[in-house]
Order: structure tokens, then sequence, then C-alpha cells
């Protein structure tokens, strides 16, 4: 029997990949076994570093340990440790100048730092951008210095850069459409001619940023870029290096196709990311909305692994996030986090407590969520003085006058509910505008009985896990909004709401609030296997893998592109074109003859026949080559017969219309190809139950064929339009050629190579 990790034989691992699972398990086996080491490291970490989106930004956490990032299980690990340079729009710390040439580095808030912090099996450097405009040389050399001592490099962004690119198009273009918001409404004539100019400045940081990687990469490195900032990186980054291994993961919800479509700048940003080697996203869902835009827009192939394009096949996979759950529950063992859960205790006994940390954002429902807490007051008075609701709200971008009227918004439901429910010694919602550092946080979470996240768009929302990390003993309830990535995770043990049914929730509070402890238990124990395995290290390490593992698809890639019609040599063709004396030619006219029709609105799902022309170009060369004594020349075409008349009636050739369904030489008669033995069965059928549904406009041809224009539906062409292909197209024209070659008395060899050719080509077309 093979070996695994089970039964205990031994077993040599033959690849890489095997390599990194086996030494994973050995350094699991060892913290077995040696608990105590491992948690005087947690401990060290749990006091350095803060949590994601609930850290004080004024408290400074220390000095940052360089092996934080890079240090192994031994000292001679990291020798073997595979390179991985983390591009973000931030470092992560911030940096504070102190003087002319010195600076002062803190940790900065972020879910991609919680998430990475724990990642120790690769040396990873940072790359991004420090926070700060350091205009001069000096201060741009010292804080380069200092930060890479901490394996952090820096990309120096100006000032106007940085409001154009980072406040301008990421945060008031991006950021809303991905959230489902839109596009900035306020006025439409400021944002149509701003949009420009912050779109090329969201550009030109995302070169500056590939500039920097560039600089510093290592062949065999892998390049891991993070959000919508950098969708522009992965291009810029091919640009320099086409083998260079590029992944992109997105924090944020991708939208529905109909949704990015809005964007003026789509088609751009999705080329750009499919540069990448590998997408990643949090949820299948979104990764199935980016399939679905590059379908819908851009006319590429979705297939399962990915995306295709001409024979390049970018990957496309979720790998939902997750936290360091070792680190919040090594946290609760320690004697500041157990005076604070006594505090807690003390200070809310006899009440249950209900807890809600966000950012004050307008994705995060914080007013739903206490209108839901309110009607749950009104329509249960008998809970009034025995539940407390706790809403840590950290201010964001308080500059912005939409955060702020939410903040005014909040505060008045705030104190509406208060001073109707509340009490001269209690109130029923205590309302924080401040962070909370990471030992308090921890305590409040041990203490909650139900956790209330009612996000109404958000990529994946960690404090849903945080909360289950340090549930351990109390077996809380997580009412969790449906709209949060997190929801396809944590699904199964949470309550699930719609945060805009106000009911719903208040329904749900009441629910979760009278929950049976061995219900409370069940849910508990499903939710909290999940955060415990699926960590931010486990994250960081498959996407990595996954980026590896692209060196054994190169194999595949080829494949794949030899299946795509190879360009014509056309130096051996003129070549053989002059040797010869017997020649045919078969010109396609449809976008091969015609002339370019630059219109407005056109897609690439969409078939395209707006009354071809000859183009002019081309008139000259043609009428030379149909004067040539050696040479017979056929246009094939989908058109019909009047079209075909229209363009090449003056000129001495054979035409070949409808795909070959009728067939004449100009200075004769057309004449039909139709074979008698032909089955069009199926015409009709196809007709009834696909066309009058799915086309909005249908030209019908001789035979029941039809010309099809404007698709609505990518199913509908790869499945309808490959039947028609398959059964009657390949038919017709295969008939007109032994027609035409008869008229000619051409080589049957000639006639073998062709038919051989079309077998080919339909026996890769899917199955009917």
């Amino acid at each position: 029997m093979p070996g695994n990790k089970y039964n205990g034989t031994p077993v040599t691992p033959r690849t890489r990949l095997e390599r990194l699972l086996l030494n994973r398990e050995l350094r699991k086996f060892n913290r077995f076994f040696n608990p105590s080491d491992e948690l005087d490291d947690g401990l060290k970490e749990a006091e350095l570093f803060a949590n994601d989106s609930v850290l004080n930004k004024d408290e400074n956490c220390g000095p940052f340990n360089e092996e934080t990032f890079s240090e192994g299980v031994d000292g001679s690990e990291r020798l073997h440790k595979q390179r991985l340079l983390v591009v973000a729009n931030r470092l992560p710390v911030s940096a504070v100048r102190k003087g002319e040439d010195s600076w002062q580095l803190e940790m900065s808030v972020g879910g991609l730092v919680s998430a990475l912090l724990g990642v120790k099996e690769f040396d990873a450097r940072w790359i991004g951008w420090a926070g700060v405009n350091v205009p001069d040389e000096i201060g741009q050399k010292a804080l380069t210095t200092a930060l890479a001592e901490k394996r952090c490099i820096p990309v120096f962004l100006d000032e106007d850069i940085v409001h154009q690119y980072y406040n301008g198009y990421c945060n008031n273009m991006l950021w809303p459409l991905f959230h489902y918001l839109g596009l900035p409404q306020e006025d439409r004539l400021a944002t149509t001619r701003s949009f420009q100019s912050q779109f090329d400045a969201y550009k030109k940081a995302n070169q500056m940023f590939a500039d920097v990687v560039n600089k510093h990469y290592k062949e065999g490195d892998v390049v891991w870029c993070h959000d919508y900032h950098l969708m522009f990186l992965p291009k810029c980054l091919k640009e320099y290096n086409s083998k260079m291994k590029v992944g992109w993961f997105l924090h944020t919800p991708f939208p529905s196709s109909e949704i990015h479509r809005m964007l003026p700048s789509r088609s751009e940003l999705l080329r750009s990311v499919l540069a990448a080697d590998l997408v990643g996203f949090h949820t299948y869902d979104y990764a199935r909305h980016f399939v679905s835009a590059c379908t819908r827009i851009l006319g590429l192939e979705g297939t399962p692994e990915g995306v295709e394009d001409q024979g390049k096949l970018t990957r496309v996979a979720a790998f939902p996030i997750g936290i360091d759950s070792e680190r919040f529950i090594r946290a609760l063992e320690l004697p500041q986090v157990q005076d604070h859960i006594k505090e807690l205790k003390e200070r809310f006994a006899g009440r249950k407590v209900m807890l809600g940390v966000d950012r004050l954002d307008m994705i995060k429902g914080i007013p739903q969520k206490i209108l839901a807490f309110e009607e749950f007051l009104e329509e249960n008075p008998e809970w009034r003085d025995k539940v407390v609701l706790l809403q840590i709200a950290v201010p964001t971008r308080t500059d912005v006058p939409e955060y702020q009227k939410l903040t005014s918004q909040v505060h008045e439901i705030v104190g509406r509910i208060n001073g109707r429910f509340g009490t001269l010694t209690a109130v029923p919602i205590h309302h924080l505008d401040r962070s909370l550092d990471f030992h308090a946080l921890c305590a409040l979470y041990a203490v909650t009985d139900v956790a209330l996240v009612t996000s109404l768009r958000d990529g994946m929302n960690l404090v849903s896990y945080e909360f289950v990390a340090c549930q351990a003993s109390k077996k809380g309830v997580l009412i969790l909004s449906e709209f949060a990535g997190a929801a396809q995770s944590l699904g199964a043990g949470a309550i699930l709401v719609n945060p805009w049914n106000i009911s719903e929730v208040a329904s749900s509070i009441g629910y979760a609030l009278n929950m049976p402890a061995d219900e409370r238990e069940k849910r508990h124990n499903h939710n909290f296997r999940h955060v415990t395995t699926h960590t931010s290290q486990e994250w960081a390490a498959t996407f990595v893998r996954c980026s590896l593992e692209l060196n054994d698809t190169i194999v595949e890639a080829q494949l794949r592109t030899r299946q795509v019609l190879p360009l014509l040599p056309v130096n051996d063709a003129v070549e053989r074109y002059t040797q010869s004396s017997n020649r045919l030619l078969i010109l396609g006219f449809n976008a091969t003859l015609t002339e370019p029709v630059h219109t407005l609105g056109r897609r690439g799902s969409q078939i395209r026949e707006m009354e071809p022309r000859l183009h002019p170009q081309l008139k000259e060369p043609l009428k030379k080559l149909c004067k040539d004594q050696m040479t017979t020349v056929v246009v094939l075409s989908g058109s019909d017969r009047t079209i075909l008349d229209e363009n090449f009636g003056e000129y001495n050739m054979w035409l070949a219309a409808e795909n070959g369904m009728f067939l004449r030489r100009t200075t004769g008669k057309w004449m039909t190809t139709m074979p008698e033995n032909l089955n069009m069965d199926w015409v009709d059928s196809v007709k009834k139950e696909h066309l009058d549904l799915t086309l909005s406009s249908v030209k019908p041809l001789s035979y029941g064929i039809t010309s099809m224009q404007m698709l609505s539906s990518e199913d509908f062409k790869q499945g309808i339009c490959c039947s028609i292909s398959g059964q009657g197209l390949f038919q017709m024209q295969q008939s007109m050629l032994f027609k035409v070659a008869a008229q000619l008395r051409f080589e049957q060899s000639v006639l073998q190579r062709y038919v051989h050719i079309r077998v080919s080509y339909q026996s890769h077309m899917p199955a009917e």
C-alpha cells in the first residue's frame, strides 16, 4: 500500500510540491510535541501585531523584526525558501519622518497585513507605497534604507499621482463599482472630464510599481499582485519579462458582468489582469463573475480552468482567505486579556452581549444593523433590560462628505434608540467611534453571545473569523450577511440574513438569543474547524503553490496553442505560388476581404453582418489575380448571393454563397451544391426552440438556413452555431469544392488534402 501520513510508511517525495506538503506536516508534528516553543513565539507575535480593521492607528507597535516575514523552523531552511515578491498598494508599515534622514516605522492597518503575518514558508519581500510623500532624494534614500531592514521596498508616489490614482480612480471609480454602488452620479459632467486624467494616473502608478518590481526581480521569483489598485500591473510586468510568474488576487468582490460593463475602461482592465498566470478571488462567485465578464465583454472563451485567448490560458480560481487563528486563541490566555474579560463580565452581568465590529463605511450596513436591533426591542419588550449591543465603528475617510453624512446618520439613530429604550443606569446600545487594541478586542470577542455582521457587500469579512476563533468557551452565535464572502465559508454554522430585510434580521436576533445550547455548540464547532484549518498561512501557501505549479502546465499550453490555426508562412507560400503553374486561391470574404467597420457598441460576442463591402485597397490586387490565367480564385462567404454579386460581379472568379450552399462562376449562373442525402430536419426544431427567443435579428436564407445577428447568449453561440456548422456547413463546403474541382480538373490529391483538413477541424468541434 502506498505510504501516506496515516500508515507511517516512508515515502521519498518526488516533486517540489510533495516536498512542500511533507515539510508542512513535519512542522505541524513538531508543534504538537513542542507546544511551549510555539506558544512563546505566538505570545511575542500577539504583542507586536495588530488586528485587521480595529487597530488604533496612533498606537506604535514597536520595532518590526525582519524575521517576522522570513524566519523558518531553523536557520538552514531559509536557504531553500521560495522568494516571493508581495506587491500591494501599501506596505505593511507606515513611515513617520523624524528628521531629514531619519524615519520611524509603525505597523499599518489592513486585511492583507493580518492575513500574511503568519506566513513563514516563503522568503517574502514587500513592495508598495509607504503612505507618505517624499519629494527629496535624501529622504527617499533614508527611507529605502530603513525599510530594507524590514524586507520592504518602497514605491515613491507624488501627491498628484496619489490624489488622481488612489483617491480618484481607485476609491471613486473601482471601489464603488466593485461593491455594487455604481459610478459617481453627483456631477456627471465633472466625473466625465476627470475620468481620463484619473485613469492615466492609474496606469502611470501601476507602471511605477512595475519598474520597482522589475528592478528587484530575480529569476524564479513569484510576483504576487494584490487588489484593484494594481489591475494594470500584470500586463506591465509581462512586458518586462514574459516568463515572469505573476499572480493577481482581488480582496474585494468582483461584480456581475452587467455591473462591470458600466466601467469605461472595462476591456483594458480585464486584458491587463489576464496577462497574469494565475488570478485569484475569495469565492467561486467572484471568479465566475470575472470569467463571465471576459467572455461577454472581450468575447474570449471561458473554461473550467480559467480564460483562454488564442491558446494562452489564464487560470482563475477561488482562494478563500483566512486569519492566523492560533494568534487569537493564544492571546486569550494572556493575563491582560483575562483582565479585560473579567472587567467586561462584571460590567454586563445579567445581560446578553451582542457585538458589531466594522469600519464606518457604507458597505458595512451599520444603520441596517441598528434599525434591526430597534425592531427587535419593539417586538420583544422583555429583552429591553437583558441585552446590550456593543458597536465598534472605526472611522475611515473622514474627509469625504458621504462618510461624514453616514457618521451623523448612525449617531442620530443610536441616540434615538437609547433615548427611547434606555434608563438612567443603562442604555441598549454602546457605540464607539474608534478602534480597539488587539487585547481589548479579543476580550470583547470572548464575552460576546451574538455577533452581528450585516455587510451590504463585502469581499470576505474577517471579523466573523476572529469572533469564531475567540469563542471556544462561550460558543456564541454568528449572524452573518449573505452578501459577505464569508457566508460561503461559514454559512453552515451561522445564521444567514439579508441585511436589507430589517424584519428578518430582527427575527434572527431573537432566534440567536434563544438558541439551545446544543445547537449553539454544533454550529460553533462547524465554523471553528473551518477557521482553524483554513488559515491565512494555508491561503498564501496554496496560492503560491498554484503559481509554482504553472511550470508543469507548459506542455499543456503548447498543446492548446497547436490547436489554434497557425499563421500563413508567407515566404513559403510566395515561393510555391511563383513555382506552380496551376493555382487555386480560396479566400474568405467576411473579415478577410471586407472593409473595416468601426461602429460604436460592437462587442466581441456579437456576429456583425452589416452589409459587408470589399475593401477599396484590395480591388486592384484582386483584379490582377483574376486576370492571371494560371490562377483560379474562389471567394467563400456566409453572405447571400446578392451581396457577393454586388461586390464581385466584375471579377473573373468563382463565388460560393451561404457557406457553399450556392456556387457560380461570375460569367455563369448560380447552382446549388445541396447534397441529395443531406438531412435538414433539425433546422425547423432549431428555429422553433431557439432562434425566436435568442436572436434579436434573424435573416432567413435559402433552405431554411439563417444568417444570425446580434447574439445575446454566449451559450447559444457555442452550442447551436456549432450544430449548424457540424451538420450542414461542412457538407455544403465540401460539396462546393468538389464541384469546383470537377469543373477545373484539379488533381485528386489537392481535394483529399482539403477534406482531411476539414475533417480534422470537425473532429475538434464540440459534440452536437
